[in-house]
């Protein structure tokens, strides 16, 4: 059988692939045309259309009184929008909330939600709601031949397709919605503002997006607040109808506060209270003591930082709330609107507007062609009566006599059928001497106010004239100043952690097993400290809390994390792989600590080796950096920090089972200073050895003039001053001079730093 046959049993048959097409691209069309993506004719979507025309229906004009939000919102599911209620009535809610739409259309009455929670409202069995005066932009044409109308979905009912829009509701107050395989994001404007742009387009058709962007400088959010945005971004997200925004909040300072007055769109007191609550508790904000809400009716927004001391630095406190709290908030603009030609379509500023102006005048020539028939037609009905009051004793001898008086009417006097009923229609008391004067005085006021459209309808100036004078109306009735001021701003930045910290002494101590910790102070003996069973001591650092404390793993990769972030020495620390990613099989061998500039000596115990700054060890991620080449079977040794002054020796130790240790010393200006490598021989190891792995260099220190070295072997210690070390001297590379019996299985070196 045939796809798209019937079968004997009257079952249509076709291919899935066919079917479910057809059923998903039907599906995607009715969610953007029929209820994501607004019209650019009058800004709604179906749901909110219905429900403005419902409530008109229902009498709840400005002027009216409230109703139940439930009788609303039954007669709009029960006649236009067959719909779940409860996603009727949040689109109602949405129309009504001050701080969601920038004019508002639904008056409210109850609990309609707040800006902490847009979404608390009452249920609508509580909350009463009736239009708001700016409702009638948007409905007072309806009746007026203004656009087109079609049967509700079961057909029993009409409803407009779209409202007769005298202002540009769509850029007035936004939407939002996502549809499938696009979006829409339409920002808020005032009125004023775009009015004042349409007018010029108008007078002048061929004006510059350059010159409306002095009318319209960006979008007007119902919150207020500040967009931070530069304008050539702005004018290029008009440009084009896609980009986004920034807006921030506006502050106060003074007498050791911070007073937040304006947030921005869509942000809720509330959580800004608890971000920056969160900071305060982790202490990331030293400088400020306390955060509390001091909002109510006279100010919805107020919000309040109270200081710990004047001396705060407020604009750079500010500007890391910005960088770091929803104080300040990116959105994104995409003008996605349904076109007047029934397509979705992303669209500019001036087009936009363009193509509502089109809109706007063909609805009016609409209202004024109906306005028009009306005039007609009760000018020929007047016609007829004026012939029936000059001729009434006929026709009242007609009406007397006749079985049927209406024929012989319109064959006496050649009246229409309109005419002759009208004259039939006429009561008793209208036939007085005074009305004939009044039918004569209303056909001059008609054929005047005819004369006059016709005219308006024939002269496309009269008409632009007519559209401009009914904006510039509206504008002063409905608008109002501007909310949102526009400043270009510097980017935020949010404070350094090391910033934030007061600068201290610490001593970081690693352990074999990977374990580390800071302890305040350089005083401590980190091999003093508890360690876990099997564990022991590995490293230490001394420096500051502020500075980045950097790992050398054994494979040679690098790790850096705030020195002040690492868990305190009052217990046994935290596991390192806990807060980096080693290769597996990786052990950590040295912990480094100090300034940026600051020179390291970093080396394998192949014997090789190069000087390096702490800054090119820094690593950006949790996986490390590859810093130093380490041949396969070895491994790097602990790093050793290079001092300032001029004249400073490396001692490299070497030893292993069954081979006399060695010590080498030779200057440190030997030595290259590069970013990442294998660097240059150290010590020399015979290659049989290298390669039995008999022989290892097991530390690397340098000696500031003046200072003494420290050959630690097991439990005994030597130390060598430094007209000793003399005794060691030769050129880089050398095998160095064998150290005393006592001392061969050297196991690490230290260095007591010169006398003051």
């Amino acid at each position: 059988m045939k796809p798209g046959e019937l079968d004997f049993e009257g079952i249509e048959r076709r291919p899935l692939k066919t079917f479910t097409e057809k059923a998903y691209l039907d599906y995607s069309m009715y969610v953007i045309l029929d209820r994501a993506l607004p019209q650019l004719a009058d800004g709604l979507k179906p749901v909110q259309r219905r429900i403005l025309y419902a409530m008109s229906e229902l009498g709840l004009s400005a002027g009216s009184k409230h109703k139940k939000s439930a009788r609303t919102v039954g007669d709009v599911i029960g006649k236009f929008h067959p719909h779940g209620d409860s996603a009727c009535y949040e689109a109602m809610v949405h129309m009504a909330q001050d701080f969601s739409y920038r004019y508002p259309i639904v008056d409210g009455q109850g609990n309609w939600g707040s800006t902490d929670d847009p979404k608390s409202f009452a249920a609508m069995r509580y909350t009463e709601a009736k239009l708001r005066p700016y409702a009638e932009t948007l409905l007072a044409e309806l009746g007026q031949g203004t656009v087109e109308w079609v049967a509700n979905f079961d057909g029993t009912l009409e409803e407009p397709a779209l409202m007769p829009a005298r202002l540009p509701n769509v850029l007035l107050n936004g939407a939002s919605g996502i549809a499938v395989g696009m979006a829409t994001d339409v920002p808020p404007h005032n009125l004023k503002e775009i009015v004042s742009a349409c007018v010029r387009i108008i007078d002048e058709p061929d004006v510059s997006l350059r010159d409306l962007l002095k009318l319209v400088p960006g979008p007007d959010l119902p919150t207020g607040g500040e967009i931070v945005t530069p304008k050539s971004e702005l004018k290029s997200m008009y440009e084009t109808g896609n980009g986004s925004y920034r807006a921030r909040a506006i502050y106060e300072a003074g007498d050791g506060e911070v007073v937040i007055t304006a947030l921005p769109y869509q942000v809720s007191g509330s959580k800004i209270q608890e971000q920056v609550a969160q900071q305060i508790r982790a202490k990331k904000l030293p400088m400020v003591e306390n955060v509390r809400d001091e909002s109510d009716h006279e100010d919805p927004v107020r919000i309040v930082l109270e200081l710990r001391s004047n001396r705060v630095d407020v604009e750079q406190l500010m500007a890391h709330l910005f960088a770091t709290t929803d104080l300040e908030k990116s959105y994104r603009v995409n003008i996605n609107v349904i076109a007047l030609d029934g397509r979705p379509r992303v669209m500019g500023l001036k087009d936009l507007l363009t193509e509502w102006l089109s809109y706007r005048t063909q609805t009016i020539t609409r209202r004024l062609e109906y306005r028009l028939g009306k005039l007609n037609s009760r000018l020929h009905i007047l016609e007829g009566l004026l012939i029936a009051f000059l001729n009434l004793d006929e026709v009242i001898r007609i009406v007397r006599r006749e079985d049927e008086p209406k024929p012989v009417l319109i064959k006496k006097f050649k009246l229409s059928d309109e005419q002759a009923e009208a004259i039939l229609e006429t009561k008793l008391r209208h036939l007085a001497r005074l009305e004939e004067m009044k039918i004569r005085g209303e056909q001059a006021e008609l054929a005047e106010e005819r004369d006059g459209i016709e005219k308006t309808l024939k002269s496309p100036a009269r008409l632009k004239k007519l559209m401009r004078e009914e904006l510039v109306a509206d504008s002063e009735k409905y608008g109002d100043k501007r909310r949102t001021k526009i400043i270009e701003r510097e980017a935020s930045k949010a404070i350094d952690e090391t910033e934030l910290v007061v600068a201290e002494p610490v001593t970081v101590v690693l352990s074999t097993a990977g374990w580390v910790r800071q302890a305040k102070g350089h005083e401590i003996d980190p091999r003093t400290l508890s360690y876990k069973a099997g564990d022991g001591f590995q490293a230490t650092a001394r420096g500051k809390n502020t500075q980045q404390a950097v790992f050398l793993d054994s494979t040679g990769r690098t790790y850096s994390l705030p020195a002040h972030t690492l868990p305190s020495a009052r217990g046994q620390g935290e596991p390192l792989s806990g807060r980096v990613d080693p290769p597996e099989g990786a052990t950590f061998a040295s912990v480094m600590l100090g300034e940026p500039g600051e020179r390291w000596v970093v080396a394998t115990d192949f014997g090789y080796g190069f000087i390096v700054k702490l800054e090119e060890l820094y690593a950006r991620n949790r996986a490390g950096k590859a810093v130093l080449s380490v041949p396969d079977n070895a491994k790097a040794i602990p790093a050793a920090a290079v001092p300032e002054a001029a004249g400073a020796l490396v001692a490299v130790a070497a030893a292993a089972d069954g081979v006399d240790g060695r010590l080498l010393v030779f200057p440190v200006s030997d030595l290259p200073e590069l970013a990442k490598g294998r660097g240059n021989k150290l010590f020399s190891i015979p290659g049989a050895r290298a390669e039995a792995r008999e022989e290892l260099v097991v530390a690397v220190v340098v000696v500031a003039p003046g200072g003494k070295l420290r050959v630690i072997c097991g439990e005994r210690t030597m130390t060598l001053g430094w007209g000793e070390l003399a005794d060691y001297r030769g050129e880089r590379a050398q095998r160095g001079a064998m150290l005393p019996k006592n001392y061969r299985r050297v196991t690490a070196l230290e260095v007591d730093p010169p006398a003051a």
